[in-house]
């Protein structure tokens, strides 16, 4: 289907992104699933490219690109054509603007450059052992020690926990609340930070995700993330783009499974023609084309919404819960398309189906979603109980 979101210039960006990650990440997919990481270089190599942070302010660096359709390219090109392990979607579009967004022109000026070029991996912290989604039963806490701020607990489930170079990391700051967090800028190399193991998953083998551990870590006043009170709140604001972005991988992902299946069944035959010709095949690979379309066209209304700061919680949550519903339908029916083809890894469609499985877990699971387009239709508990 052609997507008439996009405009020249969208598709030449486009063409650059799809080169760069054909040729710089796709060749190395193979050995980061199997050492478990992606190499640090290849952030300095996307920041060579202005593949990071796009949207950022040319002061630091950026391309002062604020049209969130380029992330939009980015993230589509490299799950197609790249490695989806490779987090540059955390990085630029999920982490990177807390700090271009809470942060004071000192901190921009500190941080943000080094995000920009690669040279500083970037990792949020929330989850914790035993917490999961339920960000009011955090326990990790800050405590004010007047010229610093004193960080104990635990997070686990950290995407990019081995690689990153500043993690945003949120702890309770007001004991007598439940939404009282902050938000902290944690720096490799402070004293008490300490990395666990890195965790092995069912999928996203070149993601490395990771229990970071900390032991009072004093952390500066000037690496507090606007006000220490008020980390729920910001962790809220920011978390309709997250799910947007989540989307757009599980649209991704999903597309990049039909087209694969769908050359897969036009070249494997059996009793004499091509499976793609039996009317099975044709069937399941027409709904899913449906599906598709009708699906990616309401994600890029959500994009074109996120850019007129107009994106609801609820719009979000919609588009996180069709989007990661449909790439779970997408992949199963694509192995089944693949025959015993599908269950051999050497087969890209195997790690598609193995990937895909996170995404009605993360950034709010398919439960949350539904609760949350629930409230927005009026039908809360509180209300009507």
């Amino acid at each position: 289907m052609r997507r008439l979101i996009f405009e020249p210039e969208h598709e030449q960006f486009r063409d650059s992104a799809r080169r760069f990650f054909q040729q710089e990440v796709a060749p190395h997919g193979e050995r980061w699933r199997e050492q478990g990481f992606v190499d640090r270089e290849i952030y300095q190599k996307a920041g060579a490219q202005g593949l990071l942070l796009t949207w950022a302010d040319e002061q630091y660096g950026g391309l002062a690109l604020d049209d969130f359709r380029f992330e939009q390219i980015i993230i589509e090109e490299n799950i197609a054509h790249g490695e989806i392990g490779f987090y540059i979607n955390l990085h630029s579009a999920l982490v990177a603007p807390y700090i271009a967004g809470l942060g004071s022109d000192e901190q921009k000026a500190r941080w943000l450059p080094g995000c920009i070029s690669g040279d500083k991996i970037l990792a949020v912290a929330m989850t914790e052992p035993g917490a999961g989604s339920d960000l009011a039963g955090m326990r990790a806490t800050a405590v004010d020690k007047g010229d610093h701020w004193l960080l104990n607990g635990s997070k686990t489930y950290i995407s990019n926990g081995q690689l990153a170079d500043l993690i945003i990391v949120a702890a309770r700051t007001d004991p007598e609340s439940k939404h009282g967090l902050g938000l902290f800028v944690i720096e490799d190399g402070m004293p008490g930070f300490e990395r666990g193991k890195r965790l092995k998953k069912m999928g996203l083998a070149a993601q490395d995700t990771s229990e970071l551990f900390f032991n009072d870590v004093k952390v500066p006043k000037e690496n507090v993330l606007g006000e220490a009170t008020q980390g729920f709140r910001y962790l809220s604001r920011f978390l309709a783009g997250e799910r947007l972005v989540a989307a757009i991988g599980s649209m991704a992902a999903a597309q990049t499974a039909f087209d694969i299946t769908l050359e897969f069944v036009k070249e494997r035959r059996a009793f004499g023609k091509p499976i793609g010709a039996f009317q099975n095949s044709r069937f399941v690979l027409a709904g899913l084309r449906a599906e598709l379309d009708a699906a990616q066209t309401f994600i890029d209304q959500c994009t074109l919404l996120l850019n007129a700061k107009a994106l609801e919680a609820d719009d979000a949550a919609a588009a996180k819960l069709i989007s990661s519903e449909l790439e779970g339908r997408v992949v199963d029916a694509c192995v089944q398309l693949h025959g015993g083809a599908g269950y051999m890894e050497e087969y890209r469609i195997s790690r598609l189906y193995s990937d895909a499985r996170i995404s009605r877990i993360f950034a709010g699971t398919s439960e949350i979603m539904k609760e949350i387009i629930g409230r927005g239709l009026g039908l809360d508990e509180r209300k009507i109980g």
